[in-house]
């Protein structure tokens, strides 16, 4: 299985993904990345990034290959796409793993590229049912499975009286509305962190009493303060499926996040809460809830802890994930099998 996009220790659910991807030892088949871009700021990098693996993909061997390219929106479609689409042309399995919180904006607006990328894919995997929604006006939808993100269980560690908000620190993640919940916040001995790169930074407000910024961190950062932590937070107004959610989830803390994306079919009403986006006063009564509440904070901790287990770990997901994937090869076999049998 052949990867398109990037891998490391780089922010971003996408990027994630990958990594999950490349440390699982799938029992069928082997998972590589073909590194397909650079920094998003720096455009040579990409370009050559990119013809590095075009040059890959046309020596990938056809009946035992599998392409995977994921995509979220803008650059990606185009970068990603064409590259699925060679491989597409040249007779090898192909896949599109929908990423991103604008996917279905993005397609509004863009329809000729997404179905001219999405047409290359004989499978897709989209995180919400939305997307599958958007992504089956492109592709049969017999082609479109919804499959959450994954990630490796944890054993969290011995809890703190900490709230931790994970992801880029903007006006689509919700810290403005975060930052004016926690100002209203009565719960003395409980500290807040941030963490995260700064993008929208006139919103910052550093007067803000018992808030960290922490700035970007390593992803073992991030999850060593969620493995502490009891409460994760994420009032994004725009999303797919983020893997926070999930790895909070996995750190048993109790999640409160808002209606955007795939976020409340994976927390329901008993693995988390989730309020309307953009709403202070909603995201203020749930936080004030779980943090005056310890029983109802530890019941919604254990139930998220459960449900990963059960319906979104790494040992749930990835089996799924290596069916579709093989399901894809075995569709680009028949036609060759039915030829050379009249041969």
């Amino acid at each position: 299985m052949f990867h398109l996009g990037r891998v490391g220790d780089i922010p971003g659910g996408m990027t994630q993904v990958m990594n999950g991807y490349l440390a699982w030892p799938f029992p069928r088949v082997d998972v590589a990345v073909l590194t397909s871009r650079g920094d998003p700021h720096d455009l040579r990098a990409t370009l050559v990034k990119g013809a590095g693996a075009l040059a890959r993909v046309l020596r990938l061997p056809r009946r035992s290959s599998v392409v995977v390219a994921h995509m979220s929106e803008r650059g990606s479609f185009v970068r990603e796409g064409a590259l699925m689409r060679v491989a597409h042309a040249r007779g090898i399995a192909t896949v599109a793993h929908l990423h991103g919180s604008s996917f279905a904006a993005f397609a509004a607006a863009h329809p000729r590229l997404t179905g001219w990328a999405l047409r290359g894919a004989d499978r897709v995997i989209s995180l919400s049912a939305e997307s599958s929604e958007v992504a089956a006006r492109f592709v049969p939808a017999e082609r479109v499975v919804l499959i959450p993100n994954a990630i490796p269980s944890s054993a969290p560690a011995a809890k703190e009286d900490l709230v931790v908000f994970g992801g880029v620190v903007s006006h689509r993640k919700g810290i403005d509305v975060l930052q004016e919940a926690w100002s209203r916040i009565d719960a003395p001995g409980w500290e807040l962190v941030v963490a995260g790169p700064v993008q929208d930074a006139a919103l910052v407000r550093p007067d803000v009493p018992g808030l960290t910024m922490a700035g970007s961190l390593a992803h073992e950062e991030l999850m060593a303060l969620l493995d502490r932590s009891r409460i994760a937070v994420l009032p994004s107004r725009d999303e797919a499926m983020p893997m926070f959610i999930l790895e909070a989830m996995a750190r048993a803390n109790c999640v409160i996040s808002t209606d955007v994306g795939g976020i409340a079919a994976v927390l329901g009403d008993e693995h988390g809460i989730v309020v309307p986006p953009a709403d202070v006063e909603a995201f203020h009564a749930a936080l004030q809830l779980v943090l005056s509440d310890p029983e109802r904070r530890s019941r919604l901790a254990g139930s998220a802890l459960q449900a990963f287990e059960e319906r979104y770990s790494a040992d749930a997901v990835f089996p799924r994930v290596e069916d579709l994937w093989l399901a894809a090869l075995a569709d680009r076999r028949r036609p060759a099998r039915r030829a050379s049998t009249k041969d």
